[in-house]
């Protein structure tokens, strides 16, 4: 058993994303030090490069762990027809969106600072997309719908609308544009 977990502490990996997670969230990637996140996750800074080489690595890490969250609340949601699943995942972005901590879309602010799409942060994100339009493409053809793959883009650019939407404009107003353009896409 490690020292940190012997303390009753999380892993220091554990610890390190966590930091990581909520101050490029908070804050943005490229305004977060290294330093500040060893400080802030209690780490030695060996420990840290021991599991981050770099801090494309987290960064990299962050992406990938957001990613499984998100799979996670999906997978949680425990709706078996394709249609109310679908309506239910663009209703937590909603919910998500509207909430007091809102600060964009983790996957869309991050890739805002990674504009070379050959870059590893930039593949992990593509990654993530790839899943949320085969959610949407796969739970389209249960559904019945004639055009799955090409709806599936449509509803992939509708998520991205709703990201930056709620940043921008009445949450009410996004909200409710949101279940018109489903329902016209569903139709």
């Amino acid at each position: 058993m490690s020292a940190a977990t012997s303390e009753g502490r999380r892993p220091a990996r554990t610890r390190i994303l966590e930091t990581a997670a909520r101050l490029f969230y908070a804050e943005g990637v490229h305004a977060v030090g290294i330093d500040r996140i060893i400080a802030e996750a209690g780490v030695a800074k060996a420990t840290f490069y021991h599991h981050f080489p770099g801090k494309d690595d987290l960064v990299r890490a962050y992406v990938n762990e957001q990613s499984a969250a998100q799979r996670a609340t999906v997978a949680a949601m425990g709706i078996e027809s394709p249609r109310e699943r679908l309506h239910a995942v663009f209703t937590y972005m909603c919910d998500f969106g509207s909430g007091p901590g809102y600060r964009g879309c983790p996957f869309v602010n991050t890739s805002a600072e990674y504009p070379d799409p050959a870059h590893p942060v930039r593949q992990a994100i593509a990654e993530h997309r790839r899943w949320n339009r085969d959610l949407y493409r796969d739970l389209l053809a249960a559904d019945g719908h004639p055009d799955a793959e090409r709806t599936a883009d449509i509803l992939l650019l509708l998520r991205d609308g709703i990201a930056v939407g709620f940043e921008q404009e009445d949450h009410a107003t996004v909200r409710t544009a949101t279940e018109e353009a489903l329902a016209r896409v569903l139709r």
